[in-house]
């Protein structure tokens, strides 16, 4: 089986919508679109390289693909470490609207998430079924404990507002770090693998 890993930018506060762009995502009414692209250096973009040196296929929500797809397919430098795989590998995009995708190998999963999910990782073999941004998508898979890494670049910054990866409610899950780096700039660049439930204990004396 293959490892579904999330590859996801997110600031201290935990908010992880629009990192790349002032109308990336303004749902909500957002206004700080844009605020991972001051922190960008060489670190970054030699993490990144890497990241995309290790995918089979990609699995996306509906909005993160509409941007990569707004984007990518122009970059025609088949040497270009990003564009080079999400133009050429599987790309699939969980949606109940999209009908016809424009952009060559999507394939649309609009059937029950669990199932879809789970014969896609059977079927993956030779990388990793990626999935990037996509926070809702990304929700209900660790709800079902689905993804099996986690590559979280941490920047320094709050913002007060804005969707968040991590929800009230969500799975109790313990984590292993299995990866970290630092860049220039600041962004911590953690890579977790799940454990399962979390322990509990006590401080207090005798107990």
């Amino acid at each position: 089986m293959g490892k579904l890993t999330l590859t996801t930018f997110v600031t201290l506060d935990g908010v992880m919508q629009a990192p790349g762009g002032p109308d990336e995502d303004r749902s909500g009414g957002f206004e700080h679109g844009g605020w991972m692209v001051p922190f960008a250096d060489d670190d970054f973009g030699q993490f990144i390289t890497e990241v995309f040196g290790r995918p089979a296929a990609f699995l996306l929500g509906r909005r993160t693909y509409d941007i990569f797809a707004g984007y990518w397919p122009k970059v025609t430098d088949e040497n270009d470490p990003v564009a080079g795989k999400l133009n050429g590998l599987p790309k699939y995009v969980v949606s109940s609207t999209l009908k016809d995708p424009r952009w060559q190998h999507t394939t649309v999963i609009d059937g029950d998430l669990v199932t879809e999910v789970t014969r896609l990782k059977e079927r993956t073999r030779g990388g990793e079924l990626q999935i990037h941004g996509s926070g809702r998508l990304a929700q209900s898979l660790m709800a079902h404990g689905l993804i099996d890494e986690y590559n979280l670049l941490v920047h320094p910054v709050v913002l007060g507002a804005g969707f968040r990866l991590l929800p009230e409610g969500g799975l109790p899950t313990a984590f292993e770090l299995t990866a970290t780096r630092t860049t220039s700039t600041g962004v911590a660049i953690n890579t977790y693998r799940p454990t399962g439930r979390p322990d509990h204990g006590t401080f207090a004396p005798g107990e």
